[in-house]
């Protein structure tokens, strides 16, 4: 498991990407998979996952990788400071 956590929902259009790219990029971090984040009301309207239990989104996925990209980096430089 890594450092930080990235959750994606089977539904939602992120899914379709390989997020597992994110890993290599960043090894600190796990891209999981799962059937349902129980956010359907989300889901139907808007990319996004779950980076460490906080809610990332956007309207494309595009602009959604960016984000959890920046949501990793603030995640980790957290940690580091510790």
């Amino acid at each position: 498991m890594g450092i930080v956590v990235v959750e994606v929902c089977d539904s939602n259009l992120m899914s379709a990407l390989d997020l597992e790219k994110l890993e290599e990029e960043y090894p600190e971090i796990a891209v999981l998979r799962t059937d349902c984040l129980n956010l359907c009301g989300l889901c139907k309207i808007r990319p996004y996952a779950m980076v460490n239990g906080t809610r990332v989104f956007a309207k494309t996925t595009e602009e959604c990788i960016t984000l959890i990209k920046q949501k990793i980096e603030e995640e980790l430089q957290a940690f580091y400071e510790l």
